[in-house]
């Protein structure tokens, strides 16, 4: 079955389509930590507002809790709570260490999982794992702040609190019978050999809107009868009901001054459910009215026993009883959602391929998250509330005034990375292009709009640091979106390729204004979300003085210019004005390209002759040079500055034809150096590429050399030449090395957390196999490299990228020991029931094992493998071949 002829691709695209978002899994699963709630002098966000406080604490920009489900502005949030009668606390949110307390940085020290989930959020459902036993807060943080970075963390599975099964799983599963008459389904197992007790705690809140201006009106849940009902001054009246006698239990989304700040106040608080479950304190709650209530169910489950709660959140004035039809809606919900995955999977290999490609995309959907934030009201503070440090005005991200977000955001991760970045963006975007392009194609332009970018064309990076420069891969996003959605639909969308093209102006010349420090076209954007992978931190001052000029940066921007290119002359063929644009986004190619292609013999060249390599240049005050030596994904990344273009296709915007003729006649030097104009390759095509045959062959061999990036499970980010022979530099009597680091870093140089010095990353990964992909559209299957280098054996290069994309794919997939080498993470897990169809997507992935690194359930780019286990057919078709 076609994939827009199913039930759940109309409600995508039908009249209501934008009714049927409107409720999701908005809530993220860690608010305290976050720099929005840091009303601090210092900018200490993760000791500001911490796990602990976080139970007795109003937020002020959003919300969080396990298994959350909302509408899109938290008015209204859904998640769920548990007790087993031995927590300090209950369970509402997720617990993980803050930057400081773990070894290797912040850390989830959870075991959850999402299961399956629909684009319109028709289904969705996620595994959460429960102990039995108290849970170990503090041996978390206590053995994890004792060892160092050599050390592997300490993981909840290192703990033995699941030993012997001695847990529940909660499954949590929500259907919509229509766009906001919400389902929602708590299944509960005791995997333990003993009888064991748990509380089960639904929860129904408000996000807090009144406490910070002094006239808001306060929203209000109500008991009536066996129902509670809502009422919001946004929303239309709600009932909140569940399927067997429960305990309803109240209080107020306030913070409980009383407790936090010595401050006398009558409460209830926001924790006065945790009080009264916990500690008996029947003074903390309301059994009438609140902002905040729980549905409290007594469970005593006997060994391997289930139990299923139901319940309904829907408006007010229904004719159907909420659970006449309640089991009819959840199989109808999950079938439309078999029936979805079964038209995109037609072609996929196996049943496993399938699972890990469904769970791949549920995790990008459950992923999804309210991002609430106005700086210049941060700053300045609430009417309400006591004025903020004075050191604030000047301190992070005052000069990002202008932004103001309320808005539905594709996150990295919603506990590690719980706020946007914008390059993480483009490759979640690319991914949700198979399933629902129209929201892929927002989430780009969202970035674009006044209320994300700079006046000055600087797109925002992350919250902890605006002004970072991301990679700029919008162009690039959009114009594979584009491509992508005409493929799936037979349309193409020039209305939103023309907007995000003009937005994308602005920020190109951004960078050139600021990113290139001598106009020579040689690029300097800081970091570059490559963390640790230089020897210093490339986003501050450097110890030598001077700064970098960068292989990646200055790659990345001809990449840029290139996706420019191409779209202006996409939008050319029906408004020829765009060839001007056209013109001069080949040009600067051209110039960027000349500047990275000089012969090497300088100190100042990126490419080294000797190395054969390219490197960056560390550019000393003096004005001298000094290349990094260091063999790194920094010098690979010019092979992803590739295009090939349609001969004819060019030739019918006239006058960019009549300019490429004046280059071929003017400068025939810059022509010659990076295309093959004169040169047609298959079906009359034409190359652009920073790199010419014998420097392309060069930087493979290297690329697919097993001794050095090549790894069983993808490209590492570092040589592993350097695990045996470091790369050193000395500097003002200091010494400053990068060694080949294959998991977790060893270093706290940039926070500590990713580690880019030995470790395989899947975006990147993703843009090599893609420009291999492209390259061949070039140069035929007859092209031949070594496949790996001196094996002998010589592959067109269409099938190495291929191949390359199985090794990545058998990172989350069963080899023939039925492990996944992902979660070798968790050793654990395997002796737990049904684990073996559980599947984390991690940050990155160790470069020998292939064990998953970093944040545990980053479906933001490493999503990319629901794209990468697509056959090659249909990756050729999304590459535009």
């Amino acid at each position: 079955m076609p994939l827009l002829v199913t039930a759940e691709a109309k409600r995508l695209r039908g009249p209501e389509a934008r009714a049927w978002r409107r409720f999701g899994p908005y809530l993220s699963e860690r608010q305290w930590g976050t720099v929005r709630e840091d009303y601090s002098a210092t900018g200490d966000a993760w000791n500001y507002l911490t796990h602990e406080e976080a139970r007795s604490r109003a937020y002020r920009w959003g919300e969080d809790g396990i298994a959350g489900f909302s509408d899109d502005e938290l008015a209204w949030c859904l998640s769920l709570a548990l007790w087993n009668e031995k927590d300090p606390f209950l369970k509402e949110r997720l617990f993980g260490l803050t930057n400081a307390e773990g070894n290797h940085g912040e850390d989830v020290k959870e075991l959850y999982f999402y299961l399956d989930a629909t684009p319109t959020h028709s289904y969705l459902r996620m595994l959460y794992k429960y102990p039995q036993a108290c849970f170990p807060y503090e041996e978390l943080r206590r053995e994890n702040a004792r060892r160092t970075t050599h050390d592997p963390e300490y993981e909840i599975l290192d703990t033995g609190i699941f030993a012997e099964n001695r847990y529940f799983d909660a499954t949590v599963e929500y259907a919509k019978a229509a766009p906001e008459d919400i389902l929602m389904r708590i299944t509960v197992v005791n995997q333990g050999p003993e009888g064991a007790k748990l509380d089960l705690l639904p929860q129904l809140f408000t996000r807090n809107i009144w406490s910070w201006d002094k006239d808001s009106e306060k929203p209000w849940l109500r008991l009536e009868g066996n129902r509670v009902l809502g009422r919001h001054p946004h929303m239309t009246d709600r009932e909140f009901c569940v399927d067997r006698p429960c305990e309803f239990l109240f209080c107020e989304n306030e913070t409980n001054v009383r407790r936090l700040f010595g401050v006398e106040a009558s409460g209830p608080f926001k924790d006065g459910i945790n009080d009264f479950v916990v500690a008996g304190d029947e003074k903390a709650v309301r059994s009438d009215q609140g902002t905040k209530c729980s549905a409290r169910v007594k469970l005593e489950l006997a060994p391997g026993a289930t139990t299923t709660l139901r319940l309904r959140f829907r408006e007010i004035g229904a004719e159907t009883p909420p659970f006449a039809d309640f089991d009819k809606v959840f199989a109808a919900r999950l079938a439309d959602a078999d029936e979805f995955y079964a038209a995109l999977q037609g072609d996929l290999a196996n049943d496993d391929s399938k699972l890990v490609q469904r769970q791949a995309l549920a995790g990008m959907i459950w992923s999804k998250q309210y991002y609430n934030f106005d700086v210049r009201r941060w700053l300045q503070g609430d009417p309400a509330q006591p004025p903020p440090p004075g050191q604030r005005r000047s301190g992070r991200d005052h000069d990002w005034q202008h932004l103001s977000n309320s808005d539905i955001v594709s996150m990295p991760d919603k506990w590690e990375y719980p706020w946007y970045a914008s390059w993480d963006l483009c490759f979640q975007a690319v991914t949700f292009a198979i399933i629902d392009p129209e929201f892929a194609k927002a989430q780009l332009l969202l970035l674009t709009q006044e209320r994300f970018m700079h006046p000055n064309g600087q797109l925002p990076a992350y919250e902890w640091e605006f002004s970072d420069a991301n990679p700029p891969l919008h162009a690039w996003a959009a114009w594979r979106i584009y491509e992508m959605d005409r493929e799936l639909t037979g349309r193409a969308d020039r209305d939103f390729l023309e907007r995000v093209f003009h937005k994308l102006l602005l920020n190109f010349g951004w960078w050139v204004n600021r990113k290139d420090a001598d106009g020579r076209n040689i690029f300097q954007g800081g970091f570059l979300g490559l963390d640790n992978i230089g020897l210093f931190d490339r986003s501050s001052p450097l110890p030598t003085g001077g700064y970098i000029d960068q292989s990646d940066g200055t790659a990345w921007m001809a990449k840029y210019a290139l996706s420019l290119l191409r779209i202006a002359l996409e939008l050319a063929t029906s408004e020829h004005v765009y060839e001007d644009i056209a013109v001069k986004f080949f040009e600067h190619f051209l110039f960027i390209a000349e500047a990275m292609s000089r012969v090497g013999m300088s100190e100042t060249d990126l490419w080294n002759e000797e190395d054969q390599f390219f490197y960056d240049v560390l550019r000393l005050p003096n004005g001298h040079g000094t290349p990094i030596r260091a063999r790194s994904l920094v010098g690979l990344m010019p092979l992803m500055a590739v295009q090939v273009l349609d001969i004819g296709g060019a030739r019918k915007a006239p006058k960019f034809a009549h300019a490429l003729r004046w280059f071929f006649h003017h400068r025939p030097d810059l022509v010659a150096l990076v295309s093959r104009w004169l040169e047609p390759g298959m079906k009359g095509s034409a190359l652009l590429a920073l790199l010419r045959g014998h420097r392309m062959k060069a930087v493979l061999s290297r690329m697919l050399d097993e001794t050095e990036f090549l790894s069983e499970h993808g490209i590492r980010s570092v040589s592993k030449v350097h695990e045996a022979h470091p790369y050193v530099f000395h500097a003002d009597g200091k010494e400053f090395s990068i060694r080949y680091v294959p998991g977790e870093s060893d270093s706290r140089l940039f926070g500590g957390n990713s580690n880019w010095r030995g470790p395989v990353w899947m975006p990147i990964n993703y843009l090599l196999i893609e420009s291999l992909y492209e390259l061949e559209r070039y140069y035929s299957e007859d092209f031949l490299v070594e496949y790996p280098a001196r094996s002998g054996h010589k592959l067109p290069l269409g099938k190495i990228a291929e191949m390359l994309s199985e090794r990545l794919t058998r990172l989350s997939l069963k080899g023939p020991d039925g492990r996944r080498p992902v979660m070798a993470a968790y050793p654990g897990l395997e002796k737990q029931k049904g684990s073996e169809q559980l599947v984390l997507f991690h940050e990155y992935y160790h470069g020998d094992t292939g064990r998953g690194l970093g944040a545990s359930h980053q479906t933001g780019w490493s999503g990319l493998v629901a794209l990468l286990l697509r056959p090659r057919r249909r990756q050729e078709e999304e590459h535009g071949q």
